[in-house]
């Protein structure tokens, strides 16, 4: 989750937010086919990667058990898909077509390799039934599960598949690798209720993880999962000519996410926990893939998981949905640490994405590239940047050296040299580069608009655009009129244009989000805003799981401060199921809470947690709480209503490579 997970959401309190708006289509059109220059451009990479290494396509047949059943197709309790494996089988057999990169072409038919597999005796997976794996880890009597998929539907489907060839053994624990999405969404459908209530089950997770898998979508969710519905291709046809997955993973579920707080936390490096006759030593990895992280090691299976630190792609830096900077030089120290701490013994390695990897030596060569990829972004980087380099001067002259490049895992299929340059600069660096031209440029409108102007008009500039496009620069068409655009979006040959350079840019593209996100907005620009259906979070177990603190954090994000601005609204919420009670106030055009509630507020609401929970949810309003007797009111009504009416809505369905001001 997102991968990175996750990764693709579109956060807590969506249905309190979300109001969609739909885009009228400004042209329909088909994908069009490779360009010359695109064809060019792929038949290349055959020649400077190295495939006639076949390894990784006899590691993901080995231990095949058994296909997922129904085709790889998986619904909900109401029927509804919320997976489809089948969707990208077209892979399987053939060549690459010149609408795609060789090799994210090589690392999809690697992923659509779905089922149940043999990790080594007493560690199976499935894998291709979500964005990521469900681990099945058997001790004594019965099995732990690692990182239960996005959605309860996929990650029972999983469970299923794995008790029809292994036996009906009980789940006696669960380990939640990290924060992300995709490694605890479906943890409901594969813990029993009762054996949980009885003690008899254990979910670990490392420190801080309940906060960080609630919040990371909180704050920014709404503009976080628009973007995400780019970046993992939601909104594309699959095939040749659209999307072929994530490269950490084909898609995301769409299904419902839960979350259940962990009984077992991992605190410390060297934690042992015990589950079912197995020993599990963990080590933290805060800061790196995701800010809450655990790497650990199963000695008597001599079984190491290094998380999503470790994978079969280079992986994300910052991830293009939009998230914290990730920490380069950490990242790689948590693998440098590993490869000393357990490096000797190890004997399988696997992970919550993609295929495992086996023996000593090959594992720690693979963990030694990963660790060196990292390292080298991050101390290459700042090298260019300590010669005066900008951040995309920096990010054009990066070049990883043969042992590193053309190492098959170590590709760009998620992350990108390219944008994981720019994420070290950002995390030591921040936006700006120094140059006093570039502090306080026009915001792209006001800039198109402009640059049209001194460019002899939108007809000239969509005539020189035309011949660079025959000429396949792609990437220059696509910034020149991306200014075009913004001045005029409702300019139908710059558009076309536009796509259509989008277009080849994504059927060049080595990254599975690069790809998505070029092709999203090919589409975007031809056919309008289309609602679709994305992965949400806003499930009843992540709401029950956000602290009130967190809540009131997002409300202040919500107040729009300039219609705040001169107020001062005291209010006073008791939470009468939990004893707690808070003050909030707006003033100074921002909301602050307090510990305790005031003396003289000009209102105070009391209501339980679970019934305020229908309300964050957007199953009821407070007043309908109110009015059912579900929640009292006393002081000033008018106050409260007044304070309503300064909180935004989100739309959800904003527009990306057109101007806001458009809708």
């Amino acid at each position: 989750m997102q991968g990175n997970t996750f990764r693709a959401t579109t956060g807590v309190l969506t249905s309190l937010l979300i109001s969609c708006a739909m885009g009228g289509a400004a042209f329909a059109a088909d994908p069009k086919p490779a360009t010359e220059t695109t064809r060019k451009a792929n038949a290349a990479v055959l020649e400077n990667l190295p495939f006639d290494d076949v390894q990784d396509f006899e590691d993901v047949a080995r231990g095949f058990i058994a296909p997922l059943p129904n085709d790889g197709v998986i619904n909900n309790t109401g029927g509804d898909t919320v997976w489809e494996l089948s969707q990208y089988q077209f892979a399987e057999g053939m060549g690459a077509s010149d609408t795609v990169n060789p090799s994210l072409w090589r690392q999809l038919q690697l992923l659509a390799k779905g089922g149940l597999f043999e990790v080594t005796p007493r560690i199976y997976q499935v894998r291709g039934a979500d964005l990521s794996n469900i681990t099945f880890i058997e001790g004594d009597t019965g099995v732990i599960v690692m990182d239960p998929c996005i959605s309860v539907a996929t990650a029972k489907a999983g469970l299923e598949l794995y008790r029809a060839h292994r036996g009906d053994k009980p789940v006696l624990g669960v380990i939640h690798t990290h924060s992300h999405i995709d490694h605890f969404g479906g943890v409901r459908s594969v813990v029993d209720e009762d054996a949980l209530a009885a003690g008899n089950v254990k979910i670990v997770a490392p420190e801080g993880f309940v906060e960080e898998a609630v919040s990371e979508n909180v704050f920014a969710g709404n503009h976080m999962g628009r973007r995400a519905s780019y970046m993992y291709g939601n909104l594309l046809p699959k095939g040749p000519k659209g999307g072929l997955g994530t490269g950490l993973g084909l898609g995301t579920s769409t299904g419902l996410a839960t979350l259940i707080e962990p009984t077992d936390v991992i605190t410390e490096d060297g934690q042992i926990v015990e589950i079912d006759g197995l020993t599990f030593e963990f080590v933290l990895a805060p800061g790196s893939e995701a800010p809450a992280e655990m790497h650990y090691y199963t000695p008597e299976l001599k079984a190491m998981s290094l998380a999503e630190n470790a994978n079969h792609t280079l992986h994300n830096l910052y991830t293009l949905r939009g998230a914290k900077v990730r920490n380069a030089r950490a990242w790689s120290s948590y693998l440098h640490q590993a490869i000393e701490r357990w490096g000797d013994e190890a004997e399988v390695l696997y992970g919550p994405h993609h295929w495992p990897t086996w023996g000593n030596q090959k594992i720690v060569d693979h963990v030694k590239k990963q660790r060196d990829v990292y390292k080298y972004l991050n101390d290459q980087t700042l090298r260019l940047a300590n010669m005066g380099y900008n951040m995309l001067e920096a990010s054009e002259m990066m070049k990883l050296p043969d042992e590193l490049a053309k190492y098959w895992p170590n590709r760009g299929y998620y992350g990108s040299y390219n944008h994981n340059v720019k994420a070290v600069w950002n995390f030591y660096l921040g936006w700006f580069d120094g140059n006093p031209s570039r502090l306080n440029p026009l915001p792209p409108v006001e800039a198109g608009k402009k640059f049209v102007e001194y460019m002899g008009g939108a007809d000239a500039v969509v005539a020189k655009a035309k011949a660079d496009f025959d000429a396949g620069e792609y990437r220059w068409v696509a910034q020149v009129l991306d200014n075009v655009v913004m001045a005029d979006p409702n300019n139908v040959v710059a558009k076309t244009i536009l796509a259509d350079a989008l277009e080849q840019l994504g059927y060049q593209a080595e990254s599975g989000p690069w790809r998505n996100f070029y092709l999203s907005g090919a589409t975007e620009l031809r056919n309008g805003i289309k609602e679709l259906p994305v992965p949400k979070t806003d499930s009843p177990d992540i709401v029950r799981s956000m602290p009130m603190e967190m809540f009131f954090d997002y409300l202040a994000v919500r107040l729009n401060g300039e219609r705040a601005a001169g107020k001062k609204i005291m209010m006073n919420f008791t939470l009468t199921d939990l004893d707690k009670a808070y003050g909030v106030a707006v003033e100074n055009g921002v909301l602050n809470y307090y510990q305790d509630p005031f003396e003289d507020a000009d209102v105070s609401i009391d209501v339980s947690r679970q019934e305020f929970n229908d309300v964050i949810l957007g199953e009821a309003t407070l007043q309908e709480k109110i009015d059912g007797n579900q929640a009292t009111l006393s002081g000033d009504p008018v106050a409260f209503t007044e304070f309503t009416g300064l909180l935004d809505s989100f739309e959800f369905w904003w527009p990306i490579v057109t101007p806001k001001e458009a809708m």
